[in-house]
């Protein structure tokens, strides 16, 4: 019973030990590495364009304002449809009714505000997937009856290649970084042991021209598609060899 004891406890000790003496070894490890951070750009031309635009129509009574905005809200999307823009592309982004009022002040004398009449509006949102019609699709919705919007950015229905590109461009910066930082400070790059990434779009340049004053014109809005930006920024962990 006795001689039992004394393996056990002096195992005990030897075993913390053997634990402590680990703990170093892994800071060292961890110790032993270089973060750096590459940056990628890839631009591309697009090759859609997202209009949103709206049908605000006025009435004494909600019906008839609801009439009236139906009525010109339908020749747009029918007026849409003939130019090629499939139904998918189409999606009514809100629908409001709203009262008029006259509100009390000095010269009106009104005590209480009083409903007038109402508003309608309809938002509708439009992918153009050619871009060689986006003017004449916005000047023909103004000739319409489209009142009120004018929203309008390019942007790409498939950008995985230039997301890609800029992958690349990335993980090559940070490779560059790495082997920079390490020949200054006289010491051999190892393995790579993780990579992270973050993607952003640079945001498109709004247009905002004469059609958001809702005027036809005898012309088609002129506009430019310019090019989209696709940025990448990634974070590569290297182990280092001395």
């Amino acid at each position: 019973m006795t001689k039992s004891v004394f393996p056990a406890v002096f195992a005990a000790p030897v075993l913390a030990a053997s634990l402590l003496s680990a703990v170093p070894t892994l800071a060292d490890d961890r110790d032993k590495r270089i973060i750096v951070t590459g940056e990628g750009e890839a631009a591309v031309s697009p090759d859609m364009a997202i209009l949103t635009i709206a049908v605000v129509r006025e009435a004494e009574t909600a019906r008839d304002a609801l009439d009236a905005n139906n009525q010109a809200m339908t020749a747009v999307i029918d007026a849409m449809k003939e130019d090629g823009i499939e139904a998918r592309d189409l999606q009514t982004g809100g629908l409001s009714i709203n009262p008029r009022y006259v509100y009390p002040n000095e010269k009106n004398e009104e005590k209480t505000p009083r409903i007038v009449g109402y508003e309608v509006g309809n938002t509708l949102t439009v992918r153009i997937r050619d871009l060689a019609k986006v003017g004449t699709v916005l000047d023909r919705s103004v000739s319409l009856g489209v009142n009120q919007g004018g929203g309008l950015t390019f942007t790409n229905d498939d950008p995985s290649e230039a997301i890609t590109e800029a992958r690349k461009r990335a993980v090559k910066d940070a490779l560059d970084k790495a082997k920079t930082l390490a020949e200054a400070a006289g010491v051999k790059l190892g393995d790579i042991v993780e990579i992270s990434e973050q993607m952003h779009q640079r945001p498109p340049m709004p247009y905002a021209g004469k059609a958001v004053r809702m005027q036809a014109s005898a012309e088609a809005v002129p506009v430019e598609a310019g090019e989209n930006a696709y940025q990448v920024q990634v974070n590569v962990t290297f182990e280092l060899d001395r």
